[in-house]
């Protein structure tokens, strides 16, 4: 497995519905750039990144406002109708050109805010592993579980639980046949990591950046446009 190379999928085929707007979260301005710059230019930094495949509605008109797509490295490929699909779409735009030892990070387009220190971490972490792993957190709230009508029937020891980030890297073989086979199954991963437990797969866990929040609400803009003064000021982006 030595040699293997790096590629980074970025799904951005979202629509902005969950986000409560016409123009889709990715599209979003964040300062002086909109987030899709912002989290493409963070993978940009990673030398080692072959290709980022940004499966997307390569129609929209608002890719012309991302500098980013200019790089070389940067492909837009269409993307499908839920972030699996699109996820598969990015991995079939590699198929002729990656090995299936190859590692695959898979970045959502919405997490603007992570820093080439985690990202490298990640890398460097997982080198020799022969399935791969995400970024994630340990989870500070306490973690309640309710019933169907929002009742309260337990609490959760929260030291056993994580809250998963993105990147997740793993090898592009193993992802390949994780998420075509839980959708063979009738089944749909709620991110890469669930789909290479679902093969009975186990991906380790590697502590990241609690300021790698990802834009769902509208005032999470605010809360990263923060992070990221934050970040100049630390020089870790």
């Amino acid at each position: 497995m030595t040699g293997a190379k790096y590629w980074a999928i970025v799904p951005a085929a979202g629509s902005g519905q969950r986000f409560g707007s016409e123009v889709a979260k990715q599209f979003q301005p964040l300062g002086d750039h909109l987030v899709a710059q912002h989290s493409l230019s963070r993978l940009l930094n990673i030398p080692c990144l072959a290709a980022i495949i940004v499966p997307c509605d390569t129609t929209s008109a608002y890719w012309q406002q991302i500098p980013a797509t200019i790089d070389t490295r940067v492909e837009l490929v269409a993307g499908g109708s839920e972030r699996v699909y699109s996820v598969l779409q990015g991995l079939k735009a590699i198929a002729g050109r990656a090995a299936s030892s190859d590692w695959v990070l898979v970045h959502d387009m919405a997490r603007p805010c992570i820093t080439s220190g985690d990202i490298n971490k990640l890398i460097a972490e997982l080198a020799g592993h022969s399935v791969g792993g995400i970024l994630a957190t340990s989870v500070s709230d306490t973690l309640k579980r309710v019933g169907a009508d929002n009742d309260i029937q337990g609490t959760a020891d929260r030291r056993l639980y994580r809250a998963a980030q993105t990147p997740q890297m793993f090898r592009y073989g193993l992802l390949v046949k994780a998420l075509e086979t839980m959708l063979g199954d009738g089944r749909t991963p709620t991110d890469e990591a669930s789909a290479i437990e679902y093969l009975g797969e186990q991906a380790k866990i590697i502590q990241g950046r609690r300021d790698n929040i990802k834009i769902t609400h509208r005032e999470d803009l605010i809360i990263a446009a923060a992070i990221m003064n934050q970040q100049e000021t630390e020089q870790c982006v």
